[in-house]
């Protein structure tokens, strides 16, 4: 075998090496994926998984209706038929949707058909929404572990995804914001305001009364 033999067998062997080793090492990292729920308040909701290790953004926003891009004072006011929710992008490496859903029945009232605490009205009605058979697979499954668990009837509804639109700006990431407002208790920093709001409405206290231990956000607030 000739030098100039050697050198090419000695190429040939590296670029196989090299193409075992590119094909047996780690996948590519997955792609976000996006969980979208109703649970009340939409400030709290992002508040509450924003604080998740694998979430990557919570939007608050609106879906479930008819209207075409309605805004906070048409929700609210009611007759639009959407609900305020909350949509979710995660990465599955760090955070499947199965712990998410979990999460999310035990930071709620489940078994409320008429709002969430404080909050009355079809806009706050809790539900998640699925674009999926998978999706809904795992929604099931985990609305059944839940009500096993909690040993009541949950009346959370598991709806086909439509178009998700989100709040205006000052909606988002309200818990945390720095913008002073008037509020029935004076003025306050939004943060403030949004923590004695939650407190006010007894959202961190009925789940504990509900969920006990299992709540995974009460004791956060």
């Amino acid at each position: 075998m000739t030098a100039f033999e050697k050198i090419k067998l000695a190429a040939l062997a590296l670029a196989v090496s090299v193409a075992t080793v590119a094909g047996t090492g780690k996948s590519h990292a997955a792609e976000p994926e996006t969980l979208t729920v109703a649970g009340g308040c939409f400030w709290c909701v992002e508040s509450d998984f924003e604080s998740v290790p694998g979430v990557l953004e919570a939007v608050s926003g609106f879906t479930g209706g008819k209207a075409s891009n309605p805004n906070y004072k048409q929700v609210t006011a009611g007759g639009t038929g959407h609900y305020e929710a909350v949509q979710i992008t995660f990465d599955p490496d760090q955070v499947s949707r199965r712990s998410l859903l979990d999460m999310f029945f035990r930071s709620i009232d489940p078994t409320d058909a008429g709002g969430q605490f404080c909050d009355r009205g079809d806009s706050y009605r809790s539900a998640i929404f699925v674009g999926s058979n998978g999706e809904k697979s795992l929604a099931s499954a985990a609305k059944s572990n839940a009500q096993s668990e909690l040993g009541q009837t949950i009346v959370t509804p598991i709806l086909d995804k439509g178009a998700f639109f989100p709040a205006d700006a000052y909606h988002q990431d309200y818990y945390k914001g720095s913008k002073l407002i008037i509020t029935r208790f004076g003025p306050k920093r939004q943060a403030e305001a949004y923590k004695r709001y939650r407190t006010a409405c007894g959202r961190d206290a009925r789940v504990k009364q509900l969920w006990g231990d299992a709540a995974p956000f009460a004791d956060h607030h």
